[in-house]
């Protein structure tokens, strides 16, 4: 019953990860026009800096997401620890915490770095757009960020439930 359920429950994850790739083609198509439109009424540096922004948003996003995953898995791994864990294992989990931690707070400063390049980006369309065209503009922002957060846990909880599926058909003779 319980390989059952899991097999179902990776079935029904699978299926909403299609759903999600399909709304993130579809988003970079949204993307695509809105790119040519900046290209068209922009001048050349400020295209290149919309550029620049739209690029580094992927990027850092996904940085803090995979970091951030990164952590969790390492405290979950910290809450484990026992009598019976070893000292090396300890200082081990201890240096990739901390590690992984300055990470994270790099990657903040990052985010917070583009945050500011977004309101200059916006403030360099607010020139050239119309007003509906800036609200599509933030609205592509906004939905490509939440895309890359919702693919990133559908991911996660992915390879959880395959991991779980695995172990337990490993478990049953």
């Amino acid at each position: 019953e319980l390989i059952s359920s899991l097999r179902s429950k990776l079935q029904t994850l699978w299926e909403e990860r299609e759903l999600i790739l399909s709304e993130a083609r579809e988003c970079a198509g949204w993307g695509e026009e809105l790119e040519a439109t900046v290209r068209d009424v922009c001048k050349p540096n400020e295209f290149e800096r919309y550029m620049m922004f739209i690029g580094d948003l992927e990027k850092v996003v996904s940085l803090l997401l995979c970091l951030s995953s990164r952590l969790a898995r390492v405290q979950n791994a910290m809450r484990r620890i026992d009598g019976n864990t070893d000292a090396e294992e300890k200082q081990s989990l201890n240096e990739r915490h901390k590690l992984l931690s300055r990470q994270r707070e790099d990657a903040k400063d990052l985010k917070e770095n583009l945050d500011r390049r977004e309101r200059v980006v916006s403030g360099i369309l607010a020139k050239y757009l119309t007003e509906q065209q800036l609200q599509d503009y933030r609205r592509f922002v906004q939905v490509k960020t939440s895309l890359l957060i919702e693919q990133k846990d559908l991911e996660e909880q992915i390879k959880f439930f395959e991991e779980q599926l695995e172990n337990l058909e490993k478990s049953i003779p």
